[in-house]
């Protein structure tokens, strides 16, 4: 099976062809989307990071920054950086080489005299690099460049009994056809981290997989909390989902059956085949974010209640087992999998189906989200700002 992407200089194949302009900080967020919005054909993100922030902190950041960089989707890269923040120019240029030999230029607005100046550098850059990116050609490449990530937000009952399973039946055919499938939302395998370790390689990953879990919930109780005071959510609860070990239970789904190669931590690059887990937050923008900078091409999304979310980098197919979502939520949804639940069709059946309209999706048909220029991300975070 194979799709038509875009062969990056690094080895890697993308399925959008973007410039991206991107802000080291959030002082340089504002001067990033007047250029994005001035050049046609590239795209940006609100950094609300970059600075005050401590090194452990301030490293979730910049694996973010390098990772979109560095994402094949992503042609080349136009950094902003206001000049003084904590993620300087050199180190933000810096990771992104240490992940892609695409091209990057660069433009800090304190030496370019301010914000206009500023904006004409970039945009000069910019308009450039757009030109170059129109020249590559789609190719055909076999599915196995592919890496797709999954998640699930505005979870119902359904979400487990149908979104979900189809999702898993969708990467176990990914893993089986020599591509790569991410499970992620670390919170969210709280109360069935267990049934997910049984099917690990190996010890190793057995390990990995309780570590992140308790590592997670260590975290949160440092600071007084529990994971269980903000999971489930209220729209969660009103759905009909009680407890977070049965939100849990649903969430696994989306890993399908395959064995388990390799656990990450939050924004690394994936270099694995099969089925992997990334160390995410439960928050549905930085999990996307975290995976995106590892390099997947396209996300698969579940909700059972309705969710809106998209991505500047990848796009994300979202999906409903819920026939009363899909029905109300058209404009956002790119799949229904309620034919499960009323015996209609199969889990295989509608897997079959994902899996088509994911290569569609590859070789160019835009998601609901594109088409809305949905555009939003969050960045996990350690601790509070200093």
């Amino acid at each position: 099976m194979n799709f038509l992407g875009y062969k990056r200089p690094d080895g890697r194949v993308g399925v959008r062809n973007y410039v991206l302009v991107l802000p080291a900080s959030v002082c340089a967020t504002d001067t990033a989307r007047i250029v994005s919005q001035q050049v046609q054909g590239t795209v940006t993100f609100h950094n609300q990071n970059g600075c005050s922030q401590v090194p452990s902190d301030q490293q979730l950041t910049m694996d973010i920054m390098a990772g979109f960089a560095a994402n094949p989707n992503i042609y080349g890269t136009v950094v902003i950086s206001l000049g003084c923040e904590n993620c300087q120019m050199d180190l933000v240029v810096k990771a992104i080489q240490e992940r892609t030999n695409k091209p990057i230029n660069q433009v800090i607005i304190q030496e370019s005299g301010g914000t206009i100046k500023a904006v004409e550098k970039a945009v000069r850059y910019a308009r450039e690099m757009v030109i170059e990116a129109s020249m590559v050609q789609r190719e055909e490449f076999d599915i196995s460049h592919l890496i797709v990530g999954t998640n699930c937000g505005g979870s119902d009952p359904t979400s487990g009994l149908a979104s979900n399973p189809v999702v898993g039946d969708l990467s176990d055919r990914l893993v089986d056809l020599g591509s790569t499938s991410i499970l992620s939302e670390t919170t969210e395998f709280i109360g069935a981290e267990h049934i997910l370790a049984r099917r690990a390689k190996n010890e190793e990953v057995r390990n990995r997989i309780f570590e992140i879990v308790h590592r997670y919930e260590k975290a949160l109780q440092l600071v007084g909390e529990e994971v269980r005071e903000g999971n489930p959510s209220p729209g969660n609860k009103a759905g009909g989902l009680t407890t977070l070990e049965e939100k849990s239970l649903g969430c696994i789904h989306k890993g399908g059956h395959r064995e388990i190669n390799a656990v990450y931590d939050y924004a690394k690059q994936i270099d694995e085949k099969g089925l992997v887990i990334m160390d995410t937050p439960g928050n549905d923008f930085s999990s996307v974010a975290g995976m995106v900078a590892g390099g997947c091409q396209v996300v698969v999304f579940t909700t059972g209640r309705g969710n809106v979310m998209g991505n500047p980098i990848c796009p994300v197919i979202k999906l409903t087992g819920n026939k009363l979502t899909y029905e109300k939520m058209e404009d956002n949804m790119d799949f229904n999998a309620s034919p499960v639940i009323y015996g209609q069709k199969t889990i295989e059946e509608l897997g079959k189906e994902l899996l088509d309209l994911t290569i569609e999706v590859a070789n160019g048909k835009q998601t609901k989200s594109e088409a809305l220029g949905f555009m939003e991300i969050a960045i996990a975070r350690v601790c509070n700002y200093v």
